[in-house]
């Protein structure tokens, strides 16, 4: 056994990311929020780099604290910080050490602990490996995912609302799911080599049971994340700290304090903690507001065919939920930071952009994708992968070259768009609204082919800087270029980013977006109109300026108002903005029945 830390933490981190949508949808516990897959990404993405590790461990461990969000990310994350300090390799007696640090951290670090939760699941690592260590090889594996795999089914029979909703933990399931991909390449098994579908390991528990939305708690109040820097706090202070809500989780380390609570009054737990220290990052969301959005996106029926795409197509997450459609990032890198861009605050990058720190876009790795690709196969019985050109990115070739080995009864289909940003999003959202009312999903791949060359989109930066940051222009014409005021005009198309023509100021680049509009105009009798409006970090201009313009040219248009996605806006950088617009014919024939009554007459 000899692979190193880092590469069993990525891979973990990996699997427990693919699957971290099927996460969000079985979490109801505790409370119904639908956000521990979103969480736990957002909470370990540090642990996709675990080179620092060799170097500032402490720092790395600091680091990974600090992501933390959500009840479920930060005692994972607690979890993490005891299991690295204690692990310094992969041995036997290391992973042991580690995972009881660990395991006693993440206990401590919850006001209220429950068993049926991921405390559970790191008993059951921590019990396997104490009692009765195995051998690191494959058999040995087998037994210790295994075991957890039992304490994962175990969940319901502890936790009454799971059991009542149909579900087990999630976040038990999300840790179990970290642990089968960390454990696996400690074994030194090939990464292509399918798991055990999900489906085959926990039969029931998968699927919220058709009663639970009449029957979830109606929440209340806000959860928060907290971090404090608090050097002289003393122990009787945190002690009071985990009185103020539900759901308390207060990890220490150094002077700095990360708190996670449920809470009525947000204001009076501000103003006390407040008291105790400097308040670093502060995050809120209304709990009841975020329940009501979770079960209004439980589906009533299946799609024929489910969609997924690239979020290199200027969508969010909330959308994929409402629509039901998956998602497959890159990758932002900013500082030393990396987060999939979906999660990344489009306000905080663009922030540091201006300030000079440079962004930087990756794809997910080939054994990511590899895993997302598997996990819609698993539930889906067919899938429509409506990919970003293949001009623009290498996923195209990716999914294509992993279907040869893995899909052989051509279950997947993946279509070249041709198109990225707002020209993708576009695409994908009327493709997911129309496969949801389809009951053939031959109707949604042939709706699908017929959109793809009726969608234009152009993006407009501001200045060329961020071009040339990015090898896209050369430094000194883009220096040149701002000194003239160059604003360059750019359209995603088949054969790649193209530059339409330049322009001098924002009322020439509004008056070029009106008239490729106007060149539409009039729609054909019966076709609707979509329209993408992309901002950075000028949203209140494109909903304010360029919306009341367009609507005033289009007045019967759907406008959807977007961010552009991460991966155009590190390349083109603050102040872009951008407008996609799409024709769709009236579809006659989107749910099979006239086709058929044309055929039997």
């Amino acid at each position: 056994m000899t692979t190193a830390l880092p590469e069993t933490l990525k891979a973990g981190f990996e699997r427990l990311s693919a699957w971290a949508d099927l996460l969000d949808r079985i979490n109801i516990f505790p409370v119904a929020d639908g956000d521990t897959g979103r969480n736990l990404v957002v909470s370990l993405a540090p642990l996709r780099d675990g080179s620092p590790l060799v170097g500032d461990r402490e720092g790395y461990i600091r680091r990974l604290l600090l992501s933390a969000r959500g009840n479920a990310g930060n005692i994972a994350a607690r979890f993490f910080s005891g299991f690295l300090r204690k692990t310094v390799q992969n041995n036997p007696e290391a992973l042991a050490a580690g995972v009881k640090e660990g395991r006693t951290l993440a206990w401590q670090a919850v006001a209220d602990p429950k068993p049926g939760t991921m405390l559970t699941l790191f008993d059951a690592l921590d019990e396997i490996l104490q009692n009765s260590p195995p051998e690191l090889d494959e058999l040995g594996i087998d037994a210790i995912v295994g075991h957890l795999a039992e304490a994962v089914r175990s969940t319901p029979r502890l936790l009454p609302r799971l059991r009542d909703a149909g579900v087990v933990d999630s976040g038990a399931l999300g840790m179990y799911l970290f642990f089968e991909g960390f454990f696996s390449v400690l074994a030194g098994r090939d990464t292509e080599r399918p798991f055990t579908p999900l489906h085959q390991v926990f039969p029931e528990g998968l699927r919220l049971s058709p009663a639970f939305p009449s029957s979830a708690a109606e929440e209340s109040g806000y959860c928060l994340d907290v971090t404090l820097r608090a050097p002289a706090l003393t122990p009787d202070a945190i002690s009071r700290l985990t009185t103020s809500g539900r759901s308390v989780v207060i990890s220490a380390d150094g002077e700095y304090l990360k708190v996670h609570l449920h809470t009525p009054d947000a204001a009076a737990v501000r103003r006390e903690i407040s008291r105790f220290g400097e308040v670093v990052s502060w995050k809120e969301d209304n709990l009841g507001e975020e329940e009501e959005k979770f079960c209004a996106s439980i589906p009533q029926s299946e799609s024929p065919i489910h969609v997924m795409t690239d979020a290199a197509g200027s969508l969010t997450r909330e959308q994929a939920r409402q629509l039901g459609f998956t998602l497959l990032d890159s990758y932002v890198t900013l500082g030393e930071r990396s987060l999939p861009e979906t999660s990344f605050d489009h306000a905080e990058l663009y922030s540091a952009m201006r300030r000079g720190i440079r962004a930087a876009t990756s794809q997910a790795s080939l054994f990511e994708r590899h895993q997302l690709y598997a996990q819609v196969l698993e539930q889906n019985s067919r899938v429509l992968y409506l990919c970003v050109g293949s001009a623009f990115t290498g996923n195209l070739a990716a999914v294509q070259d992993w279907k040869k080995r893995h899909d052989p009864e051509d279950r997947l289909l993946a279509l070249d768009s041709g198109a990225a940003s707002g020209r993708l999003g576009l695409l994908a959202l009327a493709v997911a609204r129309f496969a949801q009312e389809a009951k053939d999903g031959e109707f949604v791949i042939a709706f699908a082919r017929r959109l793809l060359n009726r969608c234009e989109e152009y993006l407009f930066p501001d200045g060329l800087q961020y071009l040339a940051a990015g090898g896209r222009l050369s430094r000194t014409g883009a220096i040149l270029g701002n000194l003239l005021h160059v604003k360059p005009v750019i359209s995603p198309t088949p054969e790649g980013a193209k530059k339409v023509c330049t322009v001098h100021s924002r009322d020439e680049q509004l008056r070029f977006a009106l008239d490729r509009l106007s060149r539409i105009l009039p729609l054909p009798s019966g076709t609707d109109l979509m329209i993408m409006l992309e901002y950075t970090d000028n949203k209140d201009w494109v909903k304010s300026e360029l919306q009341e313009a367009v609507s005033r040219q289009v007045s019967d248009a759907e406008i959807l108002i977007q961010p552009l996605s991460l991966t155009a806006g590190v390349h083109t950088g603050p102040g872009t903005w951008g407008m996609a617009f799409l024709t769709i014919p009236e579809e006659q024939e989107k749910t099979g029945d006239r086709k058929r009554e044309s055929q039997k007459t």
